[in-house]
């Protein structure tokens, strides 16, 4: 009796619903029950049914053991209503359904609900400014592209100044950077990064992108507190001075030798009710029917836990900057009053957690058009909101730096270098993985080596260059790069076995300098007299 876990991915809650409802069908026990007289084959109390069910949500890895009674019935009722159970005689829709004794069947066939059409989408993200990019305006269509080749002359090019050469140079300004230029790289790689954690192919699915508006995820980087609660701009949209003061009085509730002010029995009672009378009241849930998806999709992390935390993270940053800071002062109050041992019981017959939870998951997370399973996995969501709520309401650095880097990047002025115009284009950033510090020594101390040895391999077999000027190369390889040098030809000899002396031409013999070199000797004739 045991779901299986639903990741993240699109239509994550209809998959909850098809499989709560399968396995409901599949194992809810049935049996002969009589009723005013007359009995019944293969049928189940209401009673019998939220027992069953609820127990199977609690053991649920999917929901959890925050799961209410209460709650169970609620989901039952929505059974009744989609014809997934009916009562005794057939009749469903418009019977409500209680925790009784009444007598209910499942229908001759179960209608699961069906997933939405995929929309046709491109998987490539948002395009943001590059190096190279022209204005706008100007298109790029049918720009050849040369590749990159790296033979010694290049690379003679490159490293010109450690051999001393240094070629002419000239300076290319990049086209200066507007405001909206700089947002649209903070909203591309903010859905980057959300879509490289939650592991799909597209955020289209859980995300309507066009609705996320880069300005909210600026402000809620930078326009923040000392305490990371964030500044807003339009006090008009502050919470209520009254509502302010009363989540104060609950979070900082004194002990009873402390009080100042005048209080009557039941004072706390009073101040919690009229603060969940104003969050309960409000237009939209906190985290808004826009992004309802993702953050049921994130869901699916929760075994992961530090995955789940990250993708929380990032989906904070798309909210409107006055929902993150109410959603901020909320989270705050709920975790202070439910660690207060001081506080009186604010509910007869419910422990302080669960109140919070049940109180406030709706005004949190809820579905514009209304979901089957949206209470059950808004309470999931808070609970773990309320116990995670300090790193999840951060901004995540590791996004914040590699963002500024790559503006600040894109802002540089750029050294051009001739023959340099073959340069491959330079890439948005990746998310690197963490290495150890000995395969970052290893790296560092080899990772360099190997193309200088296959390059120094490049010069000593080009056939092209004569030995003077491959002599000439090598030698100012050796002076660059002593140590790589030294590995190839670890000794003279083998460093002599590159250039073969050749052998010197023997001296001829004078014989042919002889004009009659076979006739006998004769003697000359004598000087004497």
């Amino acid at each position: 009796m045991e779901h299986r876990i639903v990741g993240p991915g699109p239509y994550r809650a209809t998959k909850l619903w098809n499989e709560t409802v399968e396995l409901f069908r599949a194992r809810m026990p049935l049996r002969k029950h009589r009723c005013r007289f007359k009995s019944y084959e293969r049928c189940f109390t209401a009673a019998e049914a939220v027992d069953w069910l609820h127990e199977l949500l609690r053991c649920s890895q999917n929901f959890g053991p925050e799961v209410t009674r209460k709650q169970t019935v609620q989901l039952l009722k929505k059974f009744l209503k989609n014809h997934v159970i009916e009562d005794i005689k057939g009749k469903w829709g418009q019977e409500d359904f209680e925790d009784n004794r009444h007598l209910y069947r499942f229908p001759p066939s179960s209608p699961l609900k069906p997933y939405p059409k995929k929309p046709t989408y491109q998987k490539d993200a948002i395009k943001f400014p590059e190096w190279n990019d022209p204005p706008p305006g100007t298109s790029q269509e049918n720009i050849p592209v040369r590749p990159l080749v790296m033979n010694s002359e290049m690379w003679f090019k490159r490293h010109s100044i450690a051999i001393g050469e240094v070629p002419a140079c000239r300076l290319v300004y990049r086209r200066q950077l507007t405001e909206a230029n700089v947002e649209e790289i903070w909203k591309s790689m903010t859905l980057s990064y959300l879509q490289k954690v939650l592991g799909l192919d597209s955020l289209e699915e859980v995300l309507d992108i066009k609705l996320v508006n880069s300005k909210f995820i600026i402000h809620n980087v930078y326009s923040v507190s000392k305490q990371g609660v964030v500044i807003l701009d339009d006090k008009s949209k502050e919470l209520p001075h009254w509502v302010l003061s009363a989540m104060k009085c609950l979070a900082n509730w004194p002990n009873c030798s402390d009080l100042k002010q005048p209080m009557y029995l039941g004072f706390e009672k009073d101040v919690f009710k009229t603060i969940a009378d104003y969050y309960g009241h409000l237009k939209e849930p906190l985290l808004t029917f826009h992004l309802f998806d993702a953050f049921v999709s994130v869901l699916g992390l929760l075994q992961k836990e530090k995955m789940a935390i990250e993708a929380f993270q990032i989906c904070c940053l798309l909210l409107p900057p006055e929902n993150r800071r109410k959603l901020q002062l909320l989270m705050r109050m709920m975790a202070r009053i439910c660690l207060n041992k001081e506080m009186p019981p604010l509910c007869d017959g419910l422990g302080t957690r669960t109140l919070m939870v049940q109180t406030f998951s709706r005004c949190i997370l809820c579905s514009k058009d209304e979901v089957d399973l949206d209470e059950l996995l808004a309470v999931r969501l808070v609970t773990f909101l309320m116990d995670n709520y300090q790193e999840i309401l951060k901004v995540p650095l590791a996004l914040q730096t590699s963002i500024e880097e790559h503006v600040a990047h894109l802002r540089r002025v750029q050294i051009k270098y001739p023959g340099a115009d073959m340069d491959i284009t330079l890439s948005a950033p990746s998310f690197c993985r963490q290495i150890s510090p000995g395969e970052f020594e290893y790296q560092r101390a080899y990772g360099s080596q190997e193309p200088l040895a296959a390059l120094l391999e490049e010069v000593i077999t080009d056939a092209k260059l004569s030995s003077k000027e491959k002599k000439k190369k090598l030698k100012q390889f050796q002076k660059s790069y002593p140590e790589v040098y030294q590995e190839r030809f670890p000794t003279p000899e083998s460093e002599a076995l590159l250039f073969p002396e050749k052998p010197k031409p023997k001296p001829q013999l004078l014989i042919w300098a002889l004009k009659n070199p076979f006739q006998p000797f004769q003697r000359t004739r004598s000087f004497r007299m």
